[in-house]
């Protein structure tokens, strides 16, 4: 027979107790911990009970009686509070154990998804479920581990001691307990999806809220302060709606519950009333059937609690879990072998690569590059130069043909290999949070000062360096926020020079610089590519006239190749660009 596969909820629960395995032990001795809990705490009305029997009225006390009594019970409480912090102890440990493991998989999940998920991924969605979601997963498993488990182990003593007591009074709180547990359940079912959606929203404000502070500055100087506040107000209301409707619905479990409960307490009071009247049992007997019925409806308002935030917990768990279940980037082959530092050369052969299936774009690249090479790119934007350098760092899988580095296909060698054989700068700078000698060992954290001071003063970066407070120990902020553009730039081409690969990507690596920077770096830029094969992705015309070779590029197709001079002469589309670049009237 087929099994039925989980859905919702379900699905996820069953997720959960996945992660809860490794802890078995643990959870084994928080149940134990509860039976003691529990048992202890249920133990107390009866105590309490015989001790009624034993004041029998004025002047009528047995207080010779009363003394043992007094001890068991004051030995009752201590094993109660003790055997609960312990379990409490226990319980934190679980839940921070399993938010460590659930987090330990979401985080290595996003270093191996495809750049084609973060692409249509805003950073602020995959920050939320993280960090967000996985804290509110947490608080809900927290709340299910220290309420769920005492709460059923009382209702379930509470009744075995009821019983023990008058079956009849008891018959008559197992009849009415369904109605409890049937609103809990009717509630329950429908706010999961409610606080699903919430989590959602929760994220996109996230979202929203990254995209504008790391663009603060776009954001004044565009004067897009005005429509970001309408995006916020919109997301907010959004926020707010669903928010209120999750917790409309799911605030009134415990009225409800509270409600069938007081039923409850009424009817073991007046029935056991009645009984007592007719000597059925004595007052002490009757406190403490009530005082059971007291501690009997009590988990059922704590667990209606704990179902809310579980639901909670759940739609968050299912948002990490979604993030997890991610198809991630193709691992590398089984036999694949690590690429060794070579000379440089670079060959595609009827490559073809298309972002979306229905989209062409690359579909029959051919490129022989000889080790040492200089070989630019350029064309309009959209054109397809940047992708063939994601092509060439192996960001993204070719759809057909073959890719070779040094005569390897880049599918047969391991991508830290071929990394490791492949130096980038971009246009987009990207400075980490730490000292400026830190961010330079970037890329090989072994590196010694004088190497690193040795990669600066090649970039033409150690002069600004110097002048800065604490020179090369000197912490910038993140993303570099504290200097300019351009240092962080030569920042970032010392960082690759400081590794010295044979294959050199530099994707309008000197746009953010100005014209007297730029001469500095262009020389450095010279050393650095003497001998090393490299890709030069530019729109400043200026920057390649001495590449060895001009690739032109239109619709991810080479159109036109040669030098610049020959390029020039032959009057085609690179002419074109670099008439409408220098021309003047």
């Amino acid at each position: 027979m087929k099994q039925k596969k989980l859905t919702g909820s379900s699905a996820t629960i069953a997720r959960v107790l996945q992660l809860l395995k490794p802890y078995t032990v643990l959870l084994i001795l928080t149940l134990v911990l509860a039976v003691i809990t529990v048992a202890a705490t249920l133990y107390t009305p009866v105590l309490t009970g015989r001790g009624v029997d034993l004041i029998v009225g004025k002047g009528a006390v047995d207080f010779a009686a009363l003394g043992p009594f007094a001890v068991r019970l004051a030995l009752t409480v201590a094993v109660a509070s003790l055997s609960q912090w312990i379990m409490n102890m226990v319980n934190n440990r679980i839940t921070f154990q399993v938010v460590r493991d659930i987090r330990v998989q979401a985080f290595e999940r996003m270093e191996k998804l495809p750049l084609s998920y973060m692409d249509v991924h805003r950073p602020g969605e995959i920050i939320s479920r993280i960090t967000t979601d996985v804290e509110q997963f947490s608080d809900g498993l927290l709340m299910g581990f220290t309420q769920l488990f005492t709460g059923v182990m009382t209702i379930l003593g509470t009744l075995a001691f009821m019983f023990s007591i008058d079956w009849r009074i008891t018959l008559v709180v197992v009849v009415l307990t369904p109605l409890s547990i049937f609103a809990a359940k009717f509630i329950a079912k429908r706010t999961y999806s409610m606080f699903r959606v919430q989590s959602e929203t929760r994220a996109e404000m996230t979202g929203l809220v990254d995209e504008l502070i790391g663009n603060a500055h776009l954001v004044r100087a565009f004067g897009y302060e005005s429509r970001a506040e309408e995006r916020f107000d919109r997301i907010n209301r959004d926020l707010q709606k669903c928010g209120v409707s999750a917790t409309f619905f799911s605030s009134l479990t415990n009225p409800v519950t509270r409600f069938v409960n007081s039923l409850v307490y009424a009817a073991v009071g007046v029935l056991g009333a009645l009984i007592a009247i007719a000597g059925g049992i004595t007052v002490g007997e009757l406190s403490a059937l009530l005082n059971y019925a007291n501690q009997y409806t009590k988990p059922f308002n704590d667990i209606s609690g704990v179902m809310t935030e579980l639901q909670n917990a759940l739609a968050c768990a299912q948002r990490v879990f979604d993030l997890i279940d991610e198809e991630p980037i193709r691992p590398d082959a089984p036999d694949a072998v690590n690429l060794p530092v070579g000379a440089g050369s670079v060959e595609f052969e009827h490559v073809k690569f298309r972002y979306l299936p229905d989209v062409p774009l690359i579909e029959d690249m051919n490129l022989r590059v000889w080790p040492g090479q200089r070989i630019a790119l350029v064309g309009p934007t959209g054109c397809g130069k940047t992708t063939l350098v994601n092509l060439l760092m192996r960001f993204y899988e070719i759809n057909g043909g073959s890719l070779k580095v040094d005569g390897h296909p880049i599918d047969t060698v391991t991508r830290d290999s071929l990394r490791a054989n492949l130096g980038m700068v971009l246009q987009d700078t990207w400075l980490k949070a730490g000292t400026v000698a830190e961010n330079i060992a970037y890329g090989k954290p072994d590196a010694t000062r004088e190497e690193i001071v040795d990669a600066a003063k090649k970039a033409r970066a150690h002069g600004f360096i110097c002048r800065m407070p604490k020179g090369y120990d000197t912490v910038i902020a993140e993303d570099g926020g504290n200097i300019s553009q351009g240092q962080k730039q030569l920042l970032c081409i010392a960082r690759v020079m400081l590794r010295k690969p044979p294959i050199l990507i530099l994707d309008e690596a000197t746009s953010s610089i100005d014209t007297r920077t730029e001469v500095l770096v262009q020389d450095a830029f010279a050393e650095l590519m003497r001998g090393r094969t490299s890709f030069i992705v530019a729109h400043r015309l200026s920057t390649i006239k001495n590449a060895d070779q001009i690739l032109v590029m239109k619709a991810g197709a080479i159109i036109e190749r040669g030098t610049h001079e020959e390029l020039l002469a032959k009057g085609g589309f690179y002419a074109q660009l670099y008439e409408s670049q220098f021309a003047r009237a």
